[in-house]
């Protein structure tokens, strides 16, 4: 295995420790745990905690992160040796990358801008903490994600054929 490829891996471990992370904390929401929750979803979704919310954004939220984590953990693996395969590895990298980037871009320009008037919405906590902690943490994952597919895509590229082959010693 190829220094360069070592290296590399590490983003797809990256991804994993994020979706990791992210799951667990949707999932101490879903089960009833309050630190955090209402600067995240707003004071009333934390107080009230609607069946919907709970299921869908909390529960939901949660197994994505795990699938999240899943694929980060694939993208840090070895190179699977079928190009299908390698192919929708890496297009999901990308755009799992790309969701987490668009949902923090979108929500930091929305918040900043304020052409929506959602501060009347927003509480300042709750602006302050998406601005200052959440929105970040979305633009790490969407990187780790990102550096992972792009690091899989060069590891391919690396072998001339495009192919990711494992090398045999010779007898």
């Amino acid at each position: 295995m190829s220094g360069e490829w070592r290296f590399s891996r590490r983003w797809g471990y990256v991804a994993c420790a994020w979706g990791v992370a992210f799951a667990g904390l949707h999932l101490y929401w879903a089960v009833g745990g309050d630190v955090g929750l209402s600067v995240s979803a707003g004071p009333e979704l934390a107080t009230r905690r609607p069946a919907w919310f709970v299921m869908a954004g909390l529960w939901g939220g949660g197994a994505l992160c795990v699938l999240g984590a899943a694929l980060g953990w694939v993208l840090a693996r070895e190179q699977p040796r079928n190009a299908l395969v390698r192919r929708a590895v890496g297009g999901l990298g990308w755009a799992v990358a790309a969701v987490l980037l668009l949902r923090a871009v979108t929500i930091e320009v929305l918040l900043l801008t304020d052409v929506t008037h959602l501060s009347n919405a927003i509480e300042p906590d709750q602006r302050f903490w998406t601005l200052a902690l959440w929105n970040p943490w979305f633009v790490t994952g969407g990187l780790s994600f990102a550096l992972a597919a792009l690091s899989l895509r060069r590891a391919s590229a690396g072998t001339g054929t495009g192919a990711a082959e494992v090398p045999h010693p010779h007898p």
